[in-house]
């Protein structure tokens, strides 16, 4: 496709200009002009200077902006991709511009969480469904947007960049934002699906973080691939579990989006959410592994809120529980893993009637 022609067509927004978010941006602009918002003015400079960001390098149908209210004006699809503890608030600089017949197709994967007064995080006990809210439910919530639907799978940033083979899940309960995002996003090397369980599609993305975690602090305590598949296996029945407390379907965690994520960021040392777990292993205290990492890694916040969620629930979650005790409690890796080898488990597969 020539600019010629592209220019023929409306630009499409993305809002976030972290490592994903600017990976989904090259992608989309294969395709059509892109507004890429970036909230720092030295940062769009750098940008129109050099064409690159933290690394990756920008298609020249890529165009940076800073203000929301224009590139509402000119994009009706639009890709929110920003860190889940800060969605809430972007939704509400944005939402003033939106229209009903925008499309968001979000790519954050995390919860964003309601508290009473006066409570926070860390002293809450326990968490139910009404305070725990999918990037989907936040921006109907915020929003007259109705046509929303998410981007998730085995996506890590660099591999695609890079041109390597893979695929996401478009997730939508609207055929119509699924067709958008195909059109969109597929290529040669990057296939599309499709999935209208979207809600089981989000928690997917969301909870694989905290097996990640797990399978980064097994690598970095030298285990091998009979201890990783181990933690896989028991992973996605943990997901499960969780998933469906949460209003979630059974299939949504078994396909793309949900093993197919798992196994690639339980393998992966390119995860921050791995990183998060190896460093831990090799002796680091949480609070040094967060401040060495230049993004924030989603599953730490999914540790402590899902734990919590588990109690509300009565759901028995190990993993979960043991990783909550690691990043937050002072016990060793190597003490929840001893733990987890000796925690009670008789049934192998419990999720299929």
């Amino acid at each position: 496709m020539t600019s010629r022609s592209l220019s023929d067509l409306p630009p499409v927004g993305v809002i976030g200009s972290g490592n994903f978010g600017t990976t989904v941006a090259n992608l989309l602009a294969r395709h059509r002009n892109v507004f890429l918002y970036v909230r720092d003015e030295k940062t769009i400079d750098h940008i129109l200077q050099k064409r690159e960001i933290r690394g990756h390098k920008l298609n020249k149908h890529i165009t940076p902006i800073n203000d929301l209210a224009e590139l509402a004006r000119q994009c009706d699809i639009i890709f929110p991709i920003v860190p889940s503890a800060h969605f809430r608030a972007m939704m509400k600089k944005l939402s003033p511009y939106l229209h009903p017949y925008h499309v968001l197709i979000h790519g954050s994967k995390g919860l964003d969480i309601t508290l009473p007064k006066g409570q926070t995080l860390e002293t809450v006990t326990k968490l139910s469904r009404t305070q725990v809210k999918t990037m989907s439910e936040v921006i109907r919530e915020e929003s007259v947007v109705v046509r929303v639907g998410c981007l998730a799978g085995p996506n890590l940033s660099k591999e695609l960049s890079a041109r390597q083979p893979a695929a996401t899940v478009i997730a939508s309960p609207f055929n119509e934002v699924i067709s958008i995002g195909k059109r969109l996003l597929r290529s040669d090397r990057f296939q599309v699906y499709g999935n209208n369980e979207l809600i089981g599609v989000e928690l997917a993305g969301v909870l694989k973080n905290i097996i990640a975690i797990a399978a980064g602090a097994l690598n970095g305590m030298g285990y091998g691939e009979n201890a990783r598949g181990l933690l896989i296996s028991r992973g996605v029945v943990e997901i499960i579990h969780l998933g469906r407390a949460l209003g979630g379907k059974t299939k949504a965690f078994l396909g793309v989006a949900g093993i197919g994520d798992l196994v690639a960021t339980c393998n992966s040392p390119l995860s921050r959410n791995f990183q998060v777990g190896y460093k831990l292993a090799q002796g680091m205290k949480p609070q040094e592994v967060f401040e060495s990492m230049d993004e924030v890694a989603e599953g730490v916040n999914t540790v402590r809120i899902m734990k919590k969620c588990a109690d509300f629930y009565k759901v028995r979650a190990p993993i979960t529980s043991t990783l909550y005790k690691v990043l937050f409690e002072d016990v060793t890796v190597k003490e929840a893993l001893d733990y987890l080898m000796r925690y009670p488990l008789n049934i192998d597969i419990d999720f299929i009637d």
